[in-house]
């Protein structure tokens, strides 16, 4: 399958966001030639925004040069999406593992007739369509599914794919109109936005790095520990239900089933036991290393790394190599 490849890009301050880069780099595997891949952004900034696309190899940019679509809910956003896969003659639509871009990926399916898949950890071009893989139930396993048809839809899993290497090409932004969308889809409106209660690092949805805290770490001011290495590190700082309902860190902080689901690069377990309603909400993360006293402790089964110790004297340990190494 070598169509048209169009890719959603997710703006965050005037420009497209890291997972919209991974985006990109797997429709440039995707498509056949460079000529037949398309970028698309909307809102205010759009058009400035474009010039991301223009650096990563992408030179044809349509823009939905809209205000409204700024604080729009993504049903607007995927009516426009939709729009211009249209118009570019797109069968394929690439959008980062994001919130936005799952969902929009969902609408997708319903107002293009798409054949859709999220989570996509590995994506391959085959004769009608696309085959993909995904880690299914909690990460215990892993499908390959064939996505046929006329046009397929596709949401990466975050920090699955690496970004793409930069390779400049001329842009040309294209406006596409906006006049189609219904009014109603733009009757909800975005009043603000109030980032969750977070360390000093990354926010967890989109750290490569992140350490998380359990119950094994004692009390709020020893988990001061997981925040240097976290710092160490350049990671984001997580916790286990544990430390969230003793009140030693704010909910947003929560790994889980009931909290944030997260797929890193590397997740570093300290002091956590492994209960499965957390390991649901990690275990996809591309390298796993545990820290716990407990040899017996469940998290192991999952770790591809693990150190049974007393983490008092580890974590220090390992903060103070990790800074040496790197000069920080």
């Amino acid at each position: 399958m070598t169509p048209n490849v169009l890719v959603f890009g997710e703006l965050q301050d005037g420009h497209v966001v890291p997972a919209s880069l991974e985006a990109i780099g797997v429709a440039r595997t995707l498509a056949g030639a460079s000529d037949q891949l398309v970028g698309f952004v909307a809102g205010a900034r759009g058009e400035s925004a474009a010039a991301d696309f223009a650096r990563f190899g992408i030179g044809r940019v349509l823009v939905a040069d809209d205000p409204r679509l700024d604080s729009a809910p993504v049903g607007a956003v995927a009516h426009a999406v939709a729009a211009a896969a249209r118009t570019s003659n797109a069968r394929l639509v690439v959008a980062g593992g994001t919130t936005v871009g799952r969902d929009l990926v969902g609408r997708l399916a319903v107002r293009w007739e798409a054949a859709a898949s999220t989570g996509v950890t590995e994506a391959a071009p085959v004769d009608g369509g696309v085959r993909v893989r995904r880690s299914v139930f909690g990460g215990r396993a892993t499908e390959t599914r064939r996505l046929d048809g006329e046009r397929v839809a596709l949401a990466l899993r975050p920090h699955a794919f690496p970004a793409p290497t930069e390779a400049a090409v001329p842009l040309s932004a294209e406006k596409v109109a906006t006049a189609d969308i219904p009014a109603a889809l733009f009757a909800p409106k975005r009043t603000g936005v109030k980032a969750p209660d977070r360390g000093a690092g990354p926010s967890l949805t989109d750290a490569a790095i992140i350490v998380s805290g359990g119950r094994g770490v004692r009390g709020p001011n020893e988990f001061r520990l997981v925040e240097d290495l976290a710092a160490s590190l350049g990671a984001a700082v997580g916790a286990s239900r544990a430390v969230t309902d003793a009140g030693w860190r704010p909910t947003s902080f929560q790994v889980g089933q009931t909290g944030k689901a997260v797929s890193p690069q590397l997740y570093v377990a300290v002091g956590i036991s492994g209960a499965i309603q957390h390991i649901v909400g990690m275990v996809s993360s591309r390298v796993i290393v545990a820290i716990n006293s407990d040899a017996s402790a469940p998290i192991f089964k999952v770790a591809d790394y693990g150190i049974v110790g007393d983490l008092f004297e580890i974590v220090p340990a390992l903060t103070a190599e990790v800074r040496r190494v790197r000069g920080v």
